[in-house]
């Protein structure tokens, strides 16, 4: 049986899906990493603690995104919760190391309650489908925007890539999006905006941080942290899936993501979740185009992710060799395939269209309340509208 199991995931896997892959490591990895060395550094880490936090969360997404999708063969992305490091930089409180961890896997624990109990996926089936399609557009409008935006900046670079990913689109659609990555990088070298002298790698050693709790980092970080990784990560992570057409059980899911981050916070894996605008990218068409076998794309993610966490914080340096406008423009590139198809499901069924709409704009908007950013409260805005103006049944 497992001789199948091998056979069949390495039949699907295709060049296209492992590109995907890079390219969501590439901007999960560029986007947010320098917030988690912050977020390290204000609960007291030093260097070979920085090194191996990102030990412990490039191995703990390694093997939830590989894991996850073999099993349930569907695109399972995780990631670290960058709302959670940005609430770590303001809002440690002067816990020691020691203390952050203790908050670390309680948080961790509280997730592996939430998901394996059904409460968490109780409350997704709530989740209209126009709403969560309408939020994934907003979430990841920013990305097709920046295309356009690094042309600014770069134009030659910008329009370069765009042209390929055109002519692409119509020659060898399969492989637009590698094209499209292989034209920015020669063109980057060729006008001297790749820094790869820079990039000097280590394998990384991790650091065993007994835990403690204290009642400041229980209330000032364990339980933010978790509202926030569920409330800002999770949600939008199973609306993007469903959006894409993907129904994993979503109970195991969250519930192992938490396992795995409850074994790996003593050495740093402070928050570990679903993938929302990097998830997008491998449940695209330029993944594949049978959905069926996009799996494979995410299993592609988990490796470059576990190559990361051996080699620790030295990575970050191969990352930050890539100009941010390649970056923007391969991101942006790569998602306009699941944009339209999001906003073409948003607004598909007219008595939900006004609702996905201000779910799409408050989305889109960017804005943070209570420290909870901005899909949350378009899926609660959404929610509003719908509630509103979705006309009641006699029986009702």
């Amino acid at each position: 049986m497992d001789t199948t199991v091998r056979q069949g995931w390495w039949r699907d896997l295709s060049m296209p899906a492992i590109v995907a892959g890079f390219i969501t490591v590439l901007v999960g990895f560029a986007s947010s990493a320098v917030i988690v060395f912050q977020a390290a550094q204000a609960v007291g880490a030093d260097q070979a603690h920085i090194a191996s936090w990102m030990w412990a969360l490039g191995l703990g997404m390694g093997v939830t995104c590989i894991g996850l999708s073999l099993r349930y063969r569907v695109p399972v992305v995780t990631a670290w919760s960058t709302p959670g490091a940005a609430m770590l930089v303001v809002g440690a409180g002067g816990a020691s190391l020691s203390e952050a961890t203790g908050a670390f896997l309680l948080a961790a624990v509280l997730g592996v309650l939430a998901g394996f109990s059904g409460v968490f996926a109780r409350l997704m089936k709530r989740v209209p489908m126009a709403l969560a399609a309408g939020m994934l557009a907003g979430v990841l409008l920013r990305f097709g925007l920046d295309v356009f935006v690094a042309m600014n900046t770069q134009r030659v670079l910008a329009l370069a890539m765009f042209a390929t990913w055109l002519l692409g689109r119509r020659l060898f659609p399969r492989y637009a999006v590698i094209a499209t990555l292989l034209v920015g990088i020669a063109i980057a070298a060729s006008q001297g905006l790749l820094h790869a002298q820079q990039v000097h790698l280590q394998l990384a050693v991790p650091q065993w941080v007994t835990p403690s709790l204290s009642w400041t980092a229980m209330v000032g970080i364990a339980l933010p942290l978790f509202v926030v990784t569920m409330a800002s990560q999770n949600i939008p992570g199973v609306a993007v899936m469903r959006a894409s057409g993907y129904d994993a059980p979503v109970s195991p899911v969250i519930g192992w993501i938490g396992v795995v981050n409850t074994l790996l916070a003593p050495f740093g894996a402070y928050a570990l979740n679903l993938a929302a605008i990097t998830a997008a990218i491998c449940m695209g068409r330029d993944a594949h185009e049978d959905p069926a076998r996009r799996y494979t794309a995410a299993m592609a993610a988990g490796a470059f992710y576990i190559v990361i966490g051996l080699f620790g914080a030295t990575v970050a340096a191969l990352f930050a060799a890539f100009p941010k406008e390649l970056v923007a423009c391969v991101a942006g590139i790569a998602l306009f395939g699941t944009i339209g198809n999001s906003l073409a499901s948003a607004l598909a069924v007219e008595r939900d269209r006004e609702a996905a709409l201000v779910t799409f704009l408050v989305t889109a908007s960017g804005m943070t309340l209570a420290g909870v950013g901005s899909a949350f409260w378009g899926l609660v805005a959404g929610t509003l509208c719908l509630w509103v103006l979705r006309p009641r049944s006699p029986a009702q």
